[in-house]
């Protein structure tokens, strides 16, 4: 169990030694030996837990999707769901070095060889999914187009990740995108609706510290937290 575990540990450092090269440098640029200095180990090493650059970065480009199930709570209205999971990639992209690696990578052109559009497809599916399943619950609004929707939401987060990271290091984005859900919920969802939906740009760091909490409470065998923001009524 203690070679498992300094295994799973040492992959991890690795993983977390190339998405610090991968956003720095890019993919074409990147190369294994970067990786391994960055990690403080071997060109073998990183081979014995890892087949190359490739494998790493198609791993770093699914961590957009991987780590926030946990901060990601049923709500009771549908909607609240596409908030959120705007709200909590947007804070994880101003804290975790893995997902903007994720999104640097998705972004690069010069990564032709990498499935770049999976996040993508991904998201759009899951956006589409929730709107779906808002639309039956009386939701939505008559004209909303939910294909076109779900892409919105992809493609205006895309841009504005883009703009937050040149301007400001991220540290903007979850303002960006709350103004963004400002504009565009007003346009989809009913006005009973509208009311009850947490717009506010700290959400997304409420759920993950809320995710933290309940991860510490079950490692320490404590009675489960109540999950935060779980309910829009108590927002």
């Amino acid at each position: 169990m203690a070679k498992q575990d300094r295994s799973v540990r040492t992959r991890r450092r690795v993983l977390e030694a190339a998405a610090e090269v991968f956003e720095r440098e890019g993919y074409r640029a990147t190369t294994v030996s970067e990786i391994a200095a960055a990690a403080g180990m071997t060109k073998g090493a990183v081979y014995f837990h890892f087949s190359g650059k490739e494998e790493l970065a198609q791993i770093i480009l699914d961590e957009q999707q991987r780590g926030a199930e946990d901060a990601l709570l049923p709500q009771k209205v549908k909607l609240q769901e596409i908030v959120d999971s705007g709200l909590v990639l947007a804070e994880r992209l101003h804290t975790d070095r893995l997902v903007r690696a994720s999104v640097r990578l998705s972004l690069d052109q010069q990564a032709a060889e990498l499935d770049r559009s999976s996040a993508f497809r991904t998201w759009r599916e899951a956006n589409l999914a929730i709107l779906q399943e808002a639309g039956r619950r009386g939701e939505l609004l008559a004209h909303v187009d939910l294909a076109a929707t779900a892409e919105l939401f992809v493609g205006s987060f895309a841009g504005l990740q883009h703009m937050s990271q040149v301007l400001a290091g991220y540290a903007d984005l979850p303002q960006r995108i709350s103004v963004l859900l400002r504009h565009v919920m007003p346009s989809i969802a009913v006005p009973p609706v509208l009311g009850r939906l947490d717009l506010c740009a700290e959400r997304g760091a409420h759920l993950i510290a809320g995710a933290e909490a309940r991860a510490a409470a079950a490692a320490a065998g404590a009675p489960p937290v109540a999950g935060e923001g779980s309910t829009p009524d108590a927002a």
